[in-house]
């Protein structure tokens, strides 16, 4: 029940942060904004999978590709935000 409650917290708090990068993108248009809105909404999706499913496994490949799509999202609007200002 108390690891529940957790997800549910991780959620929400992933869900919020997604929705603070979002207005942050809309305010700027930088995408870099865009990228953290979307890495941290995959992450909450993945968590309420988590909630939904009967036997979760940290350990599971599918778990693992998710939050690795999240990162390398992350990784690439990092370095491309860094080439471009390295070219102006």
């Amino acid at each position: 029940m108390v690891e529940g409650f957790l997800l549910g917290v991780i959620v929400t708090a992933s869900l919020t942060a997604a929705g603070f990068f979002w207005r942050f993108y809309r305010q700027t248009r930088d995408k870099l904004f865009l990228a953290f809105a979307a890495a941290f909404a995959i992450e909450g999706f993945n968590r309420m999978a988590f909630l939904l499913v009967d036997k979760p496994s940290e350990g599971s490949p599918i778990i693992y590709m998710v939050r690795l799509v999240a990162f390398l999202l992350l990784l690439g609007a990092i370095v491309a935000k860094n080439r471009d200002t390295s070219r102006k």
